[in-house]
């Protein structure tokens, strides 16, 4: 089996080029990366195993499973403690200082970790990967921009999946099937602590104003008590709004898009609601450029939403959510945060979805969420599939 899977060489050298610049700043002279995310960021494939990055000298993929990957800088060991010997054998001085994944692995992993490395002071990695992995290369924009075409050709299908009498949970698994047969990976993978997710979220009429314990901008109550999130199993009605937040793994890196339809007209102040979403979306566009501080786009979009006496309808009504965007990319929940006291200032190259929403007691969840790369020229749209409401009768 190849080392590195389908992504080039050439590739990885650049993910680990930015890595290790971080490294400097940080003074941090290794990162010793066990997550599934960070191993296909560094090795274009998932193992289970560490991978360990010097400040310099080779990368060393020490790998316990699948046992038939192969490479010169693949060692095989079935614990972490035969580390330090194959570094010595392979010539690699033991680190001074040394990154472990202090926000994403679990503690006892951690203690055993530095076990391996009793004498080596202890930085974060998680914050160094999710630094790196922010802002993104042609490549991963490549697969990006492919999610997001094949997730708009879903969304496409969806009006001529809904049936009369169909429930939300109905209408959600023939999207599900739908998107698998496009290619659709199934998994996806999220940041954050005791985070869950389905392939899509379908919430329909007043299910959307029920409080969810996961920090997503909109809730459900879900179909059990083990997973409160999400599709109830409402019917469909005339006057709900049928919100549909679907994720697009297609290619590894996934897009994040939303679109709201109905049966027959909805409630004028969804409608006017929906057009706010757009109208946030079409001036964050256009401010969104290198340099701009995310917590700027949030005022801009409050700005809006309060011109246009929306704000108690915003980002939930019973509960609410405290940001209207985020970083994707192998993770959903990425960096940058568009929030009102978030410290990132936006990046070129740097992949976004901006969910700007509303809840209306009787009617549902409106407004739109895109995916966008940053750019000079501003935030470019990877998900294009239309934005105003859809009728499904």
């Amino acid at each position: 089996m190849d080392l590195h899977a389908l992504t080039p060489i050439e590739e990885i050298s650049r993910r680990i080029a930015a890595i290790r610049s971080l490294m400097m700043e940080r003074s941090v002279d290794a990162l010793l990366l066990t997550g599934n995310a960070n191993i296909f960021y560094t090795l274009g494939r998932v193992v289970s195993g560490w991978v360990y990055i010097p400040r310099e000298g080779e990368p060393l993929y020490f790998v316990r499973r699948p046992e038939n990957v192969r490479g010169d800088n693949v060692c095989h060991i079935h614990k972490p403690e035969l580390i330090p010997g194959e570094l010595a054998r392979r010539g690699y001085p033991l680190p001074a200082g040394i990154g472990l994944e202090l926000g994403g692995a679990t503690y006892l992993a951690i203690e055993r970790l530095k076990a391996v490395f009793p004498d080596a002071a202890i930085a974060d990695a998680s914050a160094i990967m999710r630094s790196a992995r922010a802002v993104k290369t042609d490549f991963e924009l490549h697969l990006l921009r492919r999610s997001g075409i094949k997730h708009a050709m879903v969304y496409s299908r969806i009006p001529h999946l809904y049936r009369t009498g169909m429930s939300d949970i109905e209408l959600q698994i023939e999207i599900e099937r739908v998107s698998r047969l496009e290619g659709c990976l199934g998994q996806f993978r999220i940041a954050g602590d005791s985070m869950e997710l389905f392939m899509a979220n379908v919430l329909a009429g007043n299910n959307a104003d029920n409080p969810t314990p996961y920090d997503f901008a909109m809730g459900g109550a879900g179909l059990d008590p083990s997973i409160p999130v999400g599709a109830d199993g409402s019917v469909i009605k005339p006057g709900d709004a049928v919100m549909v937040d679907a994720n697009g793994n297609f290619t590894g890196y996934m897009t994040d898009m939303t679109r709201v339809f109905s049966l027959g007209q909805l409630a004028g102040e969804a409608v006017r609601a929906h057009q706010c979403s757009i109208d946030i979306c079409r001036e964050l566009e256009k401010v969104g450029v290198p340099g701009a501080k995310a917590s700027d786009l949030y005022d801009t979009a409050m700005r809006i939403v309060k011109e246009a006496g929306l704000e108690r309808h915003f980002m939930g009504y019973t509960q609410k959510a405290g940001f209207i965007g985020h970083g994707v990319g192998i993770e959903i929940n990425e960096l940058p945060v568009i929030a009102p006291r978030s410290r990132d200032v936006l990046k070129e190259h740097n992949v976004i979805a901006l969910e700007p929403k509303f809840v209306v007691p009787g009617v549902g969840a409106v407004g739109i969420e895109n995916t966008y790369v940053v750019t000079a020229g501003g935030l470019e749209r990877i998900t294009c599939a239309p934005e105003q409401i859809i009728n499904l009768e």
